[in-house]
């Protein structure tokens, strides 16, 4: 199982799933596709994962542990930036064709660090660790392509949907 160095995420309009593009371009690259199910409900376990384990979070006062996130957020994307790099199209496409469907996922806290493992339908995967401004950047880049995918939009607009649906609802006293 290739170990997870890199990562590229792209949002894939004729298959409306992101490709995780793992080590692109070298000789240990795996690809998958994850599904708008399962990116939520990795988006869900990767926030509550880091609110449950930050520090200083746990530290502060309830009202105030949303700006305390962002805040760890921000200085995440600010250290992690430098890091960031270019995948070219050609590279993409490769992966893109030879990706196979996500079946897990596994997301474990091991001291300091993350343990991340992706594995295929078809048998393949990755397995790496990151550090907490790492997986910061991993949510980030998540969240950028669920937004291109109008994922989070429709994500809202459900939500928004059931709640009117049951704030309409006839309600007996």
């Amino acid at each position: 199982m290739p170990v997870l160095t890199s990562v590229t995420f792209v949002y894939g309009m004729q298959e409306d799933r992101i490709l995780a593009a793992i080590n692109p371009g070298g000789p240990d690259a795996w690809s998958c596709w994850l599904t708008r199910r399962v990116t939520l409900l990795l988006l869900d376990r990767i926030t509550e994962l880091l609110a449950n384990t930050s520090s200083l979070s746990q530290r502060t006062p309830a009202l105030l542990r949303d700006e305390v996130m962002a805040f760890e957020h921000a200085a995440a994307m600010a250290k992690t930036a430098e890091r960031m790099r270019h995948t070219p199209a050609d590279v993409l496409n490769a992966s893109a064709a030879t990706a196979e469907l996500v079946k897990s996922m596994t997301l474990t806290k091991q001291g300091e660090l993350f343990q991340v493992e992706l594995t295929g339908f078809n048998g393949g995967g990755a397995k790496g660790v990151l550090a907490r401004v790492g997986l910061q950047r991993v949510l980030q880049m998540l969240q950028d392509e669920m937004t291109k995918a109008r994922w989070l939009a429709t994500e809202r607009a459900q939500t928004a949907l059931a709640a009117d649906e049951q704030s309409s609802a006839p309600r007996r006293h």
